[in-house]
C-alpha cells in the first residue's frame, strides 16, 4: 500500500466543502427562502411535496420527506410528504413495462394534485426522469422546487416563472451534493418556522 498523506487530503475536502458551501450562500440563501415559503403553503393549503431524485438524491428525497412527515427539530404535527424513490414494486413495474425514464412521473401523475409541490432533485439537473417528473407536474398545476448543480442542466429551461431553482456554483458532485444536505435542511427549518413560529 502506498504511503499517502490522507490526512492532508481530508483537510482539503474539508476546505473544498467549506468554501463551496460560503459560494452557495451569496446565490442560494433568497430562491431557499422562497422555496421554504412555497412549500409551507403548500402544507398549510392541505397539499402535499413528493419529492423524487436518484442514486445520492434518491437519498436525499427519502431524508427531505422524513424530516417533515416525522420532524426535524421539534415537536410538531407530521407534514404531508413523500419520497417516490421508495417503493420498489412501483418503481421496477413501470420501469420492466414501460420506461426508467417514467418511474417518477407515473406516480406524480397519479398521485400529484394541483397545489401540491414537486421537488425535483438532479446534481446535475439531466436526469431524464426527474425530467418527465417536471413536465408531468406543470400538466397538473404542481408547482416546481429544483435542486441541482452544474447550472442547472436540462432542467433550468423546463422550469416555468413560478417555479424555484435552488442551483449549487458548483461542478464537482460530492460539494453539490453537500450543499443539497443543508440547503434541505434549510427547507426544513423553514417551513417549522413558517408553520409554527420561532424557537431559540
Amino acid at each position: 500500500m502506498a504511503d499517502i498523506d490522507l490526512t492532508r487530503r481530508i483537510h482539503q475536502q474539508f476546505t473544498d466543502s467549506i468554501a463551496a458551501k460560503q459560494a452557495a450562500l451569496a446565490v442560494m440563501a433568497a430562491p431557499i427562502d422562497a422555496a421554504a415559503r412555497l412549500m409551507a403553503q403548500c402544507l398549510q393549503a392541505d397539499g402535499k411535496i413528493m419529492a423524487c431524485g436518484n442514486g445520492g438524491s434518491a437519498g436525499d428525497s427519502q431524508h427531505f420527506s422524513a424530516e417533515l412527515l416525522n420532524r426535524f427539530e421539534r415537536e410538531r404535527a407530521p407534514l404531508a410528504a413523500l419520497a417516490l424513490s421508495t417503493d420498489t414494486s412501483t418503481l421496477t413495474s413501470i420501469a420492466n413495462d414501460y420506461r426508467y425514464e417514467e418511474v417518477f412521473s407515473k406516480q406524480v401523475q397519479a398521485l400529484g394534485r394541483k397545489g401540491d409541490v414537486l421537488l425535483a432533485i438532479s446534481t446535475s439537473g439531466n436526469s431524464p426522469n426527474v425530467i418527465e417528473a417536471i413536465k408531468v407536474a406543470h400538466a397538473k398545476g404542481i408547482r416546481v422546487v429544483a435542486l441541482t448543480g452544474k447550472q442547472g442542466g436540462k432542467m433550468a429551461p423546463l422550469l416555468a416563472a413560478d417555479d424555484v431553482h435552488l442551483c449549487v456554483p458548483a461542478e464537482r458532485t460530492a460539494r453539490i451534493q453537500e450543499v443539497h444536505l443543508l440547503a434541505i435542511h434549510c427547507l426544513c427549518d423553514g417551513i417549522d418556522t413558517l408553520l409554527f413560529g420561532e424557537t431559540s
